[in-house]
């Protein structure tokens, strides 16, 4: 008895739910590339993106730095708790595609016509408000909110890189700051030792007081430098100590600062095309992924439009006596049919706003496209430049050095005055200084450009 009366409401049922399956979904169209199909500045065929950090960085401590900022980084703890809360986003949106079944047991007491108490008393399984999906309403918020998650794993992935990226360049900042403040307690020291000798000279008549004052001014500009690289030492190491997100460990030993400065520290990076930017690149992903949720906002807005159908149904037993409760099958079906007539323009409001979320996505999906094609070109532009730069600049530090040299035995030879000696040494101090931070600005820049091509991120 009870199976034939359980037909009528299973058959229903299904019914509704078949009618769900005809969901409509978006027709989503990726919008062209705002950007010129290649760059100014030509590069290597290949990406970046295959190579792993660990294989890019490939100085010890370097590796060591960004392995434990990848544990303790906050910024980057955000993001990936980000991606756990629009996991769980996603997952609730998607349980309204499917009915609520709650169990119960409930009683009632009714005074009767004849002065008599009614007992009622009912067990069963009810869904209550049941919305079936028949214009893919709800199915296209539950791809919104999919969409939206998967933008946020590729944000996450984005501020891995990111975050790659910010110590690397930190720690190459940090070791030719140490290189530059090593140079300046060389000089600090050579021209001390000149003012001695200046003063020795001054007071025994042989030299004037303006070859001693200019003495005494090249050591405080000396004293001045070595004060300005040990505070930039100090703010590299808090740069770092903040983006680790611990207490550093010892950074003694590290690769030294060389000619090449970048040679055991980085290995070199292949420029790739403006499609690989395009696949490889989170942010851009990220931004694509944010485009598909607003079509799919758009397709729920116009979903509203249409009727909606809520389903309420029970089944269980029933009985006036408590003894005799699961003794009677009972069950019920209430559908519900509304179609919007007048809702003082809700529905129309919601499609425009749909469709203008959808407008600023693809500006913004467009946007990230034209920051990545401007990133790589400037990191292109700079290694095609740097490296004639530092070469020139090495070269004019050579030629300093020897001019400093040749002045210097002139002086002892008493052929040159200590002007022209102080001189020489300005300008040699400023040229290996300017090579130092030519190095810099080239290792620096391949980060950038590794980091622009979407190096730097592997799948844990």
């Amino acid at each position: 008895m009870m199976t034939t009366m359980m037909k009528p409401s299973l058959i229903a049922a299904a019914a509704v739910l078949a009618l769900a399956g005809c969901a409509s979904t978006t027709n989503y169209a990726r919008p062209a590339a705002p950007v010129p199909a290649t760059w100014s500045v030509a590069g290597t065929a290949g990406a970046a993106a295959p190579l792993p950090w660990q294989q890019f960085y490939t100085d010890a401590q370097l590796r060591e730095l960004i392995t434990l900022a990848l544990q303790n980084n906050r910024d980057l703890r955000v993001a990936l708790l980000n991606v756990e809360q629009a996991r769980a986003q996603s997952r609730v949106q998607d349980a309204s595609l499917l009915p609520t079944i709650g169990a119960g047991v409930t009683a009632s007491r009714t005074p009767g016509s004849n002065g008599a108490i009614n007992n009622s008393y009912q067990a069963g399984l009810q869904i209550s408000a049941y919305e079936v999906d028949l214009f893919g309403r709800l199915r296209s918020l539950s791809g919104a909110a999919l969409e939206r998650y998967l933008a946020s794993v590729e944000g996450s992935r984005a501020a891995q890189i990111s975050l790659v990226a910010q110590i690397a360049s930190s720690y190459l900042s940090l070791r030719a700051n140490e290189e530059l403040l090593s140079l300046a307690e060389q000089t600090l020291k050579t021209r001390d030792d000149f003012y001695r000798l200046t003063k020795l000279k001054s007071d025994n008549g042989v030299a004037s007081g303006l070859d001693t004052s200019a003495a005494v001014s090249q050591v405080e500009v000396a004293r001045a430098s070595l004060a300005q690289q040990q505070r930039l030492r100090a703010l590299d190491l808090n740069a770092l100590q903040l983006l680790v997100g611990q207490a550093l460990p010892q950074l003694a030993g590290g690769t030294a600062w060389n000619a090449q400065a970048d040679v055991g520290m980085i290995a070199d990076v292949p420029a790739g095309l403006p499609s690989e930017v395009l696949v490889n690149r989170p942010d851009i992903l990220q931004a694509e992924a944010q485009l598909k949720a607003a079509e799919a906002n758009i397709a729920a807005a116009r979903a509203a439009f249409f009727p909606s159908l809520t389903l309420t149904t029970s089944l269980g037993t029933a009985s006036s006596e408590l003894s005799r409760l699961f003794s009677n099958t009972v069950w019920s079906f209430a559908p519900q049919l509304l179609m919007p007539i007048f809702d003082s323009g809700r529905n129309k409001a919601n499609l425009a706003s749909a469709q203008a979320g959808r407008d600023i996505a693809v500006a913004q999906y467009e946007k990230a496209i034209q920051v990545a094609f401007r990133e790589v070109a400037d990191a292109l532009a700079g290694r095609a430049t740097l490296a004639e730069q530092l070469r020139a600049t090495q070269a004019q530090a050579r030629a300093d050095e020897d001019r400093l040299k040749l002045v210097d035995l002139r002086f002892r030879a008493g052929a040159s005055n200590s002007l022209e000696l102080l001189d020489a040494q300005r300008s040699q101090f400023a040229a290996r200084q300017a090579v130092v931070q030519l190095q810099l600005a080239r290792a620096q820049n391949s980060v950038l450009l590794y980091k622009a091509l979407g190096g730097g991120w592997v799948a844990q």
